[in-house]
């Protein structure tokens, strides 16, 4: 007779129970675990050396950190950025001093989330990983080269970890569906439903199969499909960090194809984002700025229609404003590309940084009272609208003595084209003007 009174141990997770207890159960990652590759060769050295794991949720950053501490024996100390303190590494350090002490065993301190630690916590376990008490292995899901400091970074090996691709989910998807849904068979469109949704993510493939286990015991089924799911499964969201490194990656993704005149891209790139949940009025922002950055005067229509989908999204909201920056994003990929605004403004910011504080030419100065006209204010100032086809030639409308510049070169592509012939006018104009008096 069972014992009402012993504690009672909840089931495991199915993502624990699951867990590789060997590299070669890992599924993914061959990059890292195949044969010759950098963690496989880490593993059968021998030699424990600190490390940063570095990859997006759910692709086996704490289970590589275990396998770790497995293969070599060590006791492993596994700490949560987001929950501890200076406090919790010092209690880390002293039990790792009395586990050496005691047993002779080295400690692998994992800190989870290790982007989370500030600076102070950073450099707080840095002698100790120094003096070899402890090897570092720290999880994140941010680059290290903005969220670590430099001590730390080099003191540990980096490693890029991977999404899992859809074949390695649909071998984690068969593995656990012989765990927890033996007898239960899925069609095609099911599992590729599942798979799917779980984006690369296998910790949250694991949760979904152990949530469709549960709910198809509840309905007696022996069979699921996609309207099973449908019913069962909360609304499909792509994994997505709104402050991350995906984020910012999917934003370069958004503005290089449409630099590069990628409609489809494009495209593919902002409904991404808006479905992975970013906020339409950032995406707004930036379609903005893409159209000053690199549409600029070889089509002044992108930037007027960038402005109209801001404003357009602001009077529809969701989801039909969405429509509108959609189509912006169109017409600035088929758009005529130039960035000779963009390079002459940063060009001009350059100059104007190191030059010196120049004193404005007294025939450029405005001259409103009696005492700055008898100062030469504004004095042989030429009126171009006097001038012959509305354009003083030769006149100088840069200080005296400042050396020639010339910023903006427009392309020769769009509107631009029309700005260049332009341009070249008048400068012979000015060249003519200039031989005149000389």
């Amino acid at each position: 007779m069972s014992d009402l009174f012993a504690p009672h141990q909840p089931a495991a997770p199915l993502a624990e129970r699951l867990r590789p207890q060997h590299i070669d159960e890992v599924i993914g990652q061959s990059h890292l675990l195949g044969e010759g590759k950098p963690l496989r060769l880490a593993f059968q050295s021998g030699k424990l050396h600190s490390m940063i794991l570095w990859g997006p949720p759910g692709v086996g950053k704490t289970t590589l950190a275990r396998l770790m501490a497995s293969a070599f024996d060590a006791e492993f100390v596994p700490l949560s950025a987001v929950l501890s303190g200076v406090k919790d590494i010092r209690e880390a350090i002293a039990q790792a001093e009395l586990t050496l002490q005691q047993n002779g065993c080295h400690t692998i301190l994992f800190v989870d989330e290790v982007h989370r630690f500030n600076k102070s916590q950073q450099d707080a376990f840095l002698p100790y990983v120094e003096q070899g008490l402890v090897t570092f292995i720290g999880a994140t899901t941010e680059n290290p080269s903005f969220e670590l400091n430099n001590a730390l970074l080099s003191r540990a090996q980096v490693y890029v970890l991977q999404s899992l691709s859809e074949t390695e989910m649909g071998q984690l998807f068969e593995r656990a569906q012989q765990a927890v849904l033996e007898g239960i068979s899925f069609d095609l469109a099911a599992r590729d439903r599942v798979i799917g949704y779980a984006d690369g993510d296998a910790r949250r493939l694991l949760n979904v199969m152990e949530q469709i286990q549960t709910a198809a015991t509840a309905a007696k089924l022996n069979k699921i499909d996609t309207q099973f799911l449908d019913a069962t499964m909360a609304q499909k969201m792509r994994r997505f960090d709104k402050g991350g490194e995906a984020f910012y990656d999917q934003i370069s993704a958004l503005h290089k194809s449409v630099r590069g005149s990628n409609p489809d891209a494009a495209l593919y790139w902002l409904v991404r984002m808006l479905d992975g949940g970013a906020d339409p009025r950032y995406l707004a922002r930036r379609i903005v700025r893409m159209a000053w950055e690199d549409i600029g005067l070889a089509d002044p229509r992108a930037i007027q229609l960038c402005n109209d989908a801001a404003q357009t999204y602001e009077r529809l909201g969701s989801p039909e404003g969405e429509l509108a920056l959609a189509q912006a994003v169109l017409y600035m990929a088929v758009a005529a590309k130039s960035n000779a605004g963009y390079v002459a403004y940063n060009a001009a910011r350059a100059f104007v940084a190191q030059d010196g504080s120049r004193e404005v030419p007294l025939h450029l100065r405005n001259a409103p009272t009696k005492l700055m006209k008898q100062l030469d204010y504004g004095k042989d100032y030429r009126y171009a609208h006097n001038e012959e086809g509305g354009y003083a030639a030769g006149e100088n409308y840069f200080p005296d003595g400042m050396p020639a510049v010339s910023f903006y070169e427009p392309t020769e592509r769009g509107l631009e084209a029309k700005i260049s012939e332009k341009l070249n006018h008048l400068r012979q104009l000015d060249e003519a003007a200039k031989n005149k008096k000389g």
